[in-house]
């Protein structure tokens, strides 16, 4: 089809609070910050871009979808951000097996109450 949808161009986030969401989006999970105005920042997550943004109207400043951020190692990223004082929901624990390959996650909260996950596909 040539007008079919293609892929993810951006994830909106909504926050209350946009310059301690900058922070842990920057300096806590390390996403490269793009560019922000008043209202909104920008961040580029391997191509995917992440948008904050205060909500325009109150029926839009309801908590976002779960993202899933792809790791390498979840044990090691799961225990970096621990150190930076990440509220985690879960530990790092296997959700599904597909032939040798292992499914893993753990959810955690931004400052917000936004609930995202790391996820990391280990061969088994």
């Amino acid at each position: 089809m040539e007008n079919s949808i293609k892929k993810i161009g951006q994830i909106g986030v909504p926050v209350k609070n946009l310059e301690s969401a900058i922070i842990f989006y920057k300096e806590t999970l390390g996403l490269p910050l793009l560019f922000n105005t008043d209202r909104m920042a920008f961040f580029d997550c391997n191509g995917i871009r992440l948008m904050l943004s205060l909500p325009e109207k109150e029926e839009f400043s309801h908590a976002s979808s779960v993202l899933y951020f792809q790791v390498e190692n979840i044990k090691e990223k799961y225990e970096e951000l621990l150190e930076k004082n990440v509220s985690f929901i879960d530990e790092p624990h296997i959700v599904t097996k597909m032939g040798q390959t292992e499914v893993w996650m753990t959810f955690f909260q931004d400052l917000e109450g936004n609930t995202h996950a790391l996820m990391s596909e280990v061969q088994g």
